[in-house]
């Protein structure tokens, strides 16, 4: 991430995304520079406009973040009522099993002893 946003701070100054200057702003903060990675982070942004990425990036967690959180709450409830329907569903059937079972159990008996 560090290479990313090194690359940010040079664009945002107005500065070329070099290998040189690339190089130099991670120096400059530290890190353990390793030379493939600059390059091939060099050669990925070649063709990039980042400002025009950077606003393409902020404006996706903005409509996925407001606009997909509601219908994901409505599904949860959804699911929340569905589950409780099958497990009153379950329990009504389980009734009705007691049920048979009893009546079951008195026709039995009525036939052994008639």
């Amino acid at each position: 991430m560090e290479y990313v946003y090194a690359a940010l701070i040079l664009n945002e100054s107005g500065a070329e995304i070099n290998e040189e200057n690339l190089t130099d702003v991670l120096e400059a903060a530290g890190v353990d520079v390793e030379e493939s990675r600059v390059k091939a982070l060099v050669a990925a942004l070649e063709d990039v406009d980042i400002d025009e990425a950077v606003e393409e990036a902020a404006a996706v967690p903005a409509a996925a973040g407001g606009g997909a959180a509601a219908p994901a709450a409505e599904e949860a409830e959804e699911d929340e009522a569905e589950e409780a329907d099958e497990e009153e569903e379950a329990a009504d059937e389980d009734e009705d099993d007691d049920e048979d079972d009893e009546e079951a159990a008195g026709e039995g008996l009525g036939e052994l002893f008639g």
